[in-house]
């Protein structure tokens, strides 16, 4: 077959196809490890930055380092609050090591129903969340962080607040992932911005939550408001819906409070 042919120049860009997307495969098992490495990588600078523990200067071993030594990750039932046990996990088909906790969300043995407007988007949430505690080098809870998610303007935003062991308290906030708009709602990302949340009151002695993302410009109660993202009103109500649904009794609100009992029995 002559190469200036019709069959010729389909003949090569079928073979041209071939190579690449045996190349674009190969590549992409090769560099599977590497990409999960990254991802866990990437989600412990975010606990620790929440947290208040993570430097600029820290490198990748740095932050890794720091994750091992002050962080203990954990497994929640979000109903009871309780720390499932290794036979509930097992019963539940989760092996905490690779437990995706946003597929579960779609797999009716592993999500449960929420009320319906409690978290704006979403009818059902994961049954089991991770949750990361603080401990200082004696042991001591230092504070938690916990996964949170919602909608916003254009976008799922996923972050971490994070609280003193007070449960009462914030220690911090950061979103990880979004697609709000740059300048608007993507100021969620500004430091000037979250640095508004550590000391907030977020719940009160009986566990009803108090903290308010207020529009720009209204906050009258400093202890328990943020001031919101100017020209981002649906962004900044997202963020309100759901830092409030993740803190109160259909979120993280039964497991704080488990703690913060625990807290005052261990004296």
């Amino acid at each position: 077959m002559r190469r200036d042919s019709v069959g010729g120049t389909i003949m090569v860009a079928a073979v041209l196809c071939v190579v690449c997307s045996v190349i674009v495969s190969v590549a992409a098992v090769g560099l599977k490890p590497t990409q999960e490495k990254n991802a866990q990588l990437d989600k412990q600078r975010n606990v620790l930055a929440a947290a208040g523990k993570l430097m600029p200067e820290d490198s990748d071993e740095q932050v890794a380092e720091k994750f091992k030594t002050m962080i203990d990750r954990q497994i929640v039932n979000l109903d009871t609050g309780d720390i499932a046990s290794e036979e509930e996990l097992k019963e539940a088909g989760i092996n905490p090591e690779d437990y995706d906790q946003e597929g579960a969300r779609s797999k009716t043995s592993m999500n449960r129903e929420i009320p319906k407007g409690a978290l704006p988007g979403f009818t059902k949430t994961e049954k089991y969340s991770e949750v990361y505690v603080v401990k200082s080098p004696e042991g001591q809870i230092e504070g938690v962080v916990l996964p949170i998610y919602g909608k916003g303007l254009w976008s799922t935003l996923k972050g971490f607040i994070a609280l003193q062991s007070d449960t009462k308290t914030a220690k911090g906030l950061t979103f990880y992932s979004h697609g709000e708009t740059p300048g608007l709602g993507g100021e969620v990302d500004n430091p000037n911005w979250k640095a508004q949340w550590p000391g907030k009151k977020v719940r009160d002695d009986e566990g009803n939550v108090l903290i308010e993302v207020k529009k720009a410009g209204n906050v009258s109660d400093e202890k328990t408001q943020v001031d919101g993202l100017s020209g981002a009103t649906i962004t900044t109500n997202g963020v309100n819906n759901l830092v409030r649904f993740w803190l109160s009794d259909e979120g993280f609100g039964p497991y704080l409070n488990n703690l913060e009992s625990k807290e005052k029995s261990d004296g």
